[in-house]
């Protein structure tokens, strides 16, 4: 018995990976996924107790949260993988003075 090992990258046939990737690069960490579990959640912590978060269904179907240290929600995005991660991209650093800073909601309670 042979084992084939396909000889294109997992991003060269599944194209989304790579905003998963671009994340993971800029510091992000992944949660492990929970047998069941229809959903992959990620994370960013700043300076200052700031966290962005991603919650993932599918690729067409992604949630981008920024929470202060308070657990407020001040920013969020809803809509593809691809377009949650390019608004994280172009969102400022939670120091920057244009950076939202007003809640709009709390955030989920931490365990």
């Amino acid at each position: 018995m042979s084992l084939i090992v396909p000889s294109a990258s997992p991003v060269a046939i599944y194209p989304v990976l790579q905003h998963l990737l671009d994340l993971k690069d800029g510091g992000w960490r992944f949660l492990p996924m929970e047998p069941g579990q229809e959903y992959l959640d990620g994370f960013h912590k700043w300076p200052g107790g700031w966290t962005d978060s991603l919650r993932l269904k599918d690729e067409d179907d992604a949630l981008g949260i920024r929470t202060d240290r308070d657990n407020a929600i001040t920013w969020e995005f809803a809509g593809s993988l691809a377009e949650v991660v390019h608004e994280f991209m172009v969102l400022p650093h939670p120091g920057d003075r244009l950076a939202p800073r007003l809640a709009k909601g709390r955030g989920p309670q931490p365990c």
